[in-house]
């Protein structure tokens, strides 16, 4: 058949028998230089022609013979694996093995973070000649990919996903007693507002304190009524002002955060005091010694206590006061949103909301 994706493997068609060699020569050399992201040797497609003779052997097509070599390509290692090794000469003063990106592994990289895929021909042929290592050149292609579709999709589905913890929202575990309300359609809602916002912020090239300080998020009806925000209707997400941004702006007050930041039950201001450092601080926080009680229950019998007072006995302990001293103000600090993120001014057990 003729389709687009036959097109870009077959970009010349043999006319003679003479000619199907060289011919095959050129589509595998094309294909091999982007599955091989510019790491290409003449060995390379000296092996890929082997296979290509392979197949054409005993009767078999031009495209048969291809389609063997194609098959040998995509489980190339080179082809699976982004393998990035030390270069050979390398400053063996250099501690930690710090050394400048050739041009090629700089493509590699860049177009990986920008697109989750390898480079394309433009910034493979900068690469090739050296330019890219060129701020201005490398500039140039950074704004050429950050305005490609693709970057939008890679950085907000992938990147955000995986930074802002999108990926564990369907594991998260709601004890439906205490919040009848929640069920998938609200956890879909929470995934595609983070996706939205962060999305919004690349392609109008927002400051990136906004991701914290923003007074507009993305809702639909279904959103809109968990946040309390009133007149939006029907399923379709659009762009909201917010009335108070203090208590609903930016990322930090998004139900996706703040739902797998928390017990099925209660809130945690150690889970989110611990994300935070970890995710938007880079601060990393140990896992508790394995002889440490991190049990915050009410005993049986005694008054039942604050989250507060709870943590303030617990780092009355030094080996958990090293730690705690600097996660739980920082969670404390998002008490006033529930298990699901809805907006509270008094906790579980009925008493206000300390957030201080």
């Amino acid at each position: 058949g003729d389709t687009p994706s036959r097109r870009r493997v077959f970009v010349c068609r043999p006319a003679t028998a003479s000619d199907e060699e060289p011919c095959a020569r050129t589509i595998l050399g094309r294909l091999a230089r982007r599955a091989y992201r510019g790491y290409l040797f003449d060995e390379d497609v000296d092996e890929l022609l082997a296979f290509y003779r392979a197949g054409r052997a005993g009767g078999g097509s031009f495209e048969t013979g291809i389609e063997l070599a194609l098959r040998r390509l995509l489980i190339s290692p080179q082809f699976l694996y982004r393998i990035e090794p030390d270069p050979v000469e390398s400053d063996p003063g250099l501690s930690l093995g710090v050394y400048p990106l050739d041009d090629l592994a700089l493509a590699s990289r860049l177009s990986f973070f920008l697109w989750s895929s390898i480079p394309d021909d433009a910034l493979l042929t900068a690469a090739e000649t050296g330019e890219l290592s060129d701020p201005a050149v490398l500039e140039r292609h950074v704004r050429r990919m950050l305005a490609d579709p693709r970057a939008t999709e890679a950085l907000a589905d992938d990147f955000a996903a995986q930074w802002l913890n999108l990926r564990r929202l369907g594991e998260a575990v709601v004890d439906p007693a205490r919040y009848p309300h929640y069920d998938e359609s609200l956890l879909l809602a929470f995934e595609e507002e983070t996706k939205l916002f962060v999305a919004s912020t690349l392609q109008e090239d927002r400051s990136i304190r906004e991701l914290l300080s923003a007074d507009y998020t993305f809702v639909n009806e279904r959103l809109a009524r968990h946040y309390e925000i009133p007149g939006i209707y029907g399923s379709r997400f659009r762009r909201v002002r917010l009335s108070d941004p203090t208590q609903r702006g930016g990322l930090l007050a998004h139900g996706s955060m703040l739902t797998t930041t928390s017990y099925p039950d209660r809130t945690s201001p150690v889970l989110r005091g611990k994300w935070l450092l970890d995710n938007l601080f880079g601060i990393r926080v140990p896992a508790p010694p394995p002889d440490v009680d991190t049990d915050l229950e009410t005993p049986p019998g005694a008054a039942p206590a604050s989250v507060r007072e709870r943590l303030e006995e617990h780092r009355r302990n030094p080996t958990c006061a090293s730690c705690h001293s600097v996660m739980d103000p920082v969670g404390f600090a998002l008490e006033h949103f529930d298990v699901i993120g809805g907006y509270r001014e008094t906790d579980a057990t009925g008493q206000p909301v300390d957030a201080s």
